[in-house]
């Protein structure tokens, strides 16, 4: 069995490695070649945590295993420690026998970025240049970095429940040379693309705060109850999502669905625009919704993709278990 430790992450693999994993595998589910396992998410009435299982199986790409992990929301205020934390293991499908034990943290904030950056450039208009975030903790910058290498971005604004948090993204735009603007919500009207990243239970963005041939990456949503958008944005919206399952059960879908706005056959999985069997986005003045639940197999792709790079170079841990 091989250890990938946490610390090694950052040195063995890059955004667009991570990007390039997630698109393929987006695509083999969609094309059913690649499945994820249900998913087993709780509180577990300690610490106000939620700890769950998301697994699955890819045949092309042959990743076999799941996550391990969740959110505890006191991590960083009481120790200093992200909130989200995360293993990830790994089996061989031929065998059964464990492959490999990876640190998660780094995989889940670069395989979420990734599946935002995806979705901006599968569906985004070509002619987007003002990036908008809804959201400014932790991820948030991941997603934004990813994101901004998706188009030629020329400004980017930011609100976020907390402001003295902005900036966190104020730098990422800054280091990438593209000036930064903190607004109001009803501010957002002015993205061409949005992305929301956020652990709400409520929502902040209104279908008002979004004007037509928007493209926006709802990334939060993950579990029964959570909400980033108004569901009535949902039913004005092309709506595509990493797995329609999860969209309407745990995803931001799923308000919506409930509510009777949309039905489960109007949520496209992203990997059939991906494989070309969905047109997309059809209009510029198409607002188009990603609703980004996250899925066992981004976690595995990426994963997979790290331990095969810490072979190749020499520094995976190698235990007999």
């Amino acid at each position: 069995m091989y250890i990938v430790p946490e610390a090694m992450i950052a040195d063995l693999v890059s955004r667009e490695a991570s990007f390039e994993a997630v698109e393929q595998v987006f695509a083999a589910m969609a094309a059913k070649d690649a499945y994820n396992f249900p998913v087993v998410r709780e509180a577990i009435g300690h610490e106000d945590a939620l700890y769950g299982f998301k697994g699955g199986f890819d045949r092309v790409g042959g990743a076999l295993g799941l996550k391990a992990g969740g959110y505890w929301p006191h991590n960083l205020e009481k120790r200093g420690l992200i909130n989200h934390q995360s293993t990830v293991f790994l089996f061989d499908p031929d065998t059964g026998k464990v492959r490999a034990m990876v640190g998660g943290n780094l995989l889940t904030a670069l395989r979420t970025a990734a599946a935002s950056s995806v979705s901006i450039k599968h569906l985004a208009r070509a002619d987007a240049r003002v990036m908008g975030m809804v959201g400014a903790g932790h991820q948030a910058t991941f997603q934004l970095r990813a994101a901004l290498e998706q188009r030629p971005f020329e400004k980017v604004i930011g609100w976020n429940y907390h402001p003295e948090m902005l900036p966190n993204i104020e730098k990422v735009a800054n280091e990438a040379g593209v000036p930064f603007e903190a607004v109001d919500l009803p501010g957002m009207a002015e993205a061409d693309v949005i992305i929301s990243i956020t652990s709400a239970f409520a929502p902040s963005l209104m279908a008002d705060h979004v004007s037509p041939g928007t493209h926006l990456a709802c990334m939060g949503t993950d579990t029964k109850g959570k909400q980033e958008v108004e569901s009535a944005l949902l039913a004005r919206a092309k709506v595509f999502t990493d797995e329609v399952a999860q969209s309407v059960s745990i995803g931001e879908a799923q308000h919506a669905v409930a509510a009777g706005l949309i039905a489960e056959s109007d949520v496209t999985e992203i990997g059939a625009v991906i494989n070309g069997t969905h047109p997309g986005r059809t209009s510029g003045d198409d607002i188009t919704l990603f609703d980004g639940t996250g899925v066992g197999l981004q976690d595995l792709a990426v994963a997979s993709k790290v331990v095969d790079l810490a072979i190749e170079r020499g520094v995976a841990i190698e235990v007999d278990f």
